[in-house]
């Protein structure tokens, strides 16, 4: 698959909350690293993902992806993110950040996805307290200097 349609699809689906079609854009035992929920893997478990993990707090998804980079065996691409969030301290405000999706490609699907996310400013945006964002600052910390390439700058 051509990675700009590859790309539109995976970002059409979320925005119409299309589960099904979002999982079948990756292969049978796809994974999916989502920095706030965590991995999902197969099928079922990444259409529910979308259908249900992604909408519980938010609606009206815009998802944006820009200046694809791709080997064919590895996709990287920078992305803007945004919804309207359905937390309380967010009052119903618009809140996004921008990120790099990673996506590891078989053929012509997605094995594995996950992002590096600028998160910060939409936690600002939804209006949480300094010390809620502090708290989740710190596990995506945690999470980074338990990374194999990490190794190295941990030891």
């Amino acid at each position: 698959m051509d990675t700009t349609a590859l790309l539109e699809q995976f970002c059409s689906a979320v925005e119409q909350r299309d589960g099904k079609a979002f999982a079948g854009l990756f292969t049978e035992d796809g994974l999916y690293h989502d920095v706030f929920y965590g991995t999902f893997a197969g099928h079922a478990r990444i259409a529910e993902m979308i259908d249900d993990w992604f909408y519980r707090a938010a609606r009206d998804f815009r998802w944006e992806m820009f200046r694809p980079v791709s080997d064919g065996r590895t996709l990287y691409a920078y992305y803007t993110f945004s919804y309207v969030s359905t937390l309380p301290e967010a009052e119903g405000r618009r809140v996004g950040f921008e990120g790099v999706s990673i996506m590891t490609l078989r053929d012509g699907k997605i094995a594995e996805y996950r992002e590096v996310a600028n998160t910060g400013p939409g936690f600002v945006q939804m209006g949480f307290a300094p010390e809620r964002i502090a708290k989740i600052l710190s596990r995506e910390g945690e999470h980074l200097r338990q990374q194999p390439e990490w190794q190295r700058h941990v030891g």
